[in-house]
């Protein structure tokens, strides 16, 4: 497993021009989808119209980002109902490493990664939902009741113990994080925390045409940021109304659809496009 870490930023106004709520969930599925599949470590939904109050917006994709990336045998805790999961059902499931099928204790391994919630605690022990019929047990853990954990199991036993660990020791794909993002895309860029930044647009240089140099740059990052646009409203217009330049904010804006056949491209089928040329010539 790679330990590069790979976020992606999308904009707000990727469902607003959906106005169905099951429409909006539906095209948010195939962005959680498409994140899962080509590992993508966190997901930051940006505010791209100033003059349009884009907070609901923003919520609504971080709920279901968040609720697809959620083990299912943990939603039911984690999750309260509400009107903006109505639609839940229809999202596809990711069928990740951390959403495992199996719910028996006899099946659990040692060494075995799981995700849990704390149930309750004394001073001594913590009890952990891990998915299976009774709950595991945590020796010394200061974790409060509801924290979701990501814990690794150390005895298979009457009762099965687990240990907390850091997700980025996990050796194969463990999910992505999802960011609502207030400060502009500009803004977000700026900030600098990214060892490798690119934007897509179809105004972009082809990429086959900087292939080389990017492989170069994506090697050496340990971060990366792969920015989209919105269908209706480009990088390029983002950034200029924001009063940035976006060849100057970024490191390279690359045209991953070159010669596309329609006039638009949404945000969720560029992510597949691009997702799948990155992955697959700078992974290598």
């Amino acid at each position: 497993m790679d330990n590069k870490k790979v976020v992606i930023a999308i904009p707000a106004s990727v469902i607003s021009d959906t106005p169905h709520l099951r429409e909006k969930t539906s095209k948010i599925g195939l962005i959680g989808r498409a994140a899962a599949i080509f590992n993508v470590n966190e997901i930051i939904i940006y505010p791209d119209s100033p003059k349009v109050n884009q907070h609901g917006d923003i919520a609504l994709i971080a709920l279901l980002l968040a609720y697809m990336e959620t083990p299912q045998y943990l939603r039911k805790r984690l999750f309260k109902l509400e009107p903006q999961l109505q639609f839940a059902g229809i999202l596809p499931p990711l069928r990740t490493p951390h959403h495992p099928l199996n719910r028996k204790t006899a099946d659990l391994k040692v060494g075995e990664y799981r995700e849990g919630v704390v149930l309750s605690r004394t001073r001594e022990d913590t009890l952990v939902d891990i998915g299976v019929e009774q709950p595991a047990i945590m020796r010394g853990s200061k974790a409060q009741v509801g924290e979701r954990l990501t814990v690794k199991i150390v005895k298979v036993a009457e009762q099965v113990e687990v240990e907390t660990v850091d997700r980025a020791e996990i050796p194969v794909y463990w999910g992505y994080r999802v960011s609502a993002e207030k400060r502009s895309f500009s803004e977000l860029v700026k900030e600098g925390r990214y060892d490798l930044t690119v934007a897509t647009s179809k105004f972009g240089s082809k990429f086959a045409d900087v292939a080389d140099k990017l492989s170069e740059r994506w090697a050496k990052a340990n971060s990366v940021l792969l920015a989209f646009g919105a269908p209706a409203r480009g990088l390029f217009e983002i950034a200029r109304d924001e009063g940035a330049s976006l060849n100057a904010l970024v490191d390279f804006v690359v045209n991953t659809i070159p010669g596309q056949g329609t006039e638009t491209v949404r945000t969720e089928e560029a992510l597949f496009a691009s997702l799948a040329v990155f992955r697959t010539w700078l992974d290598c």
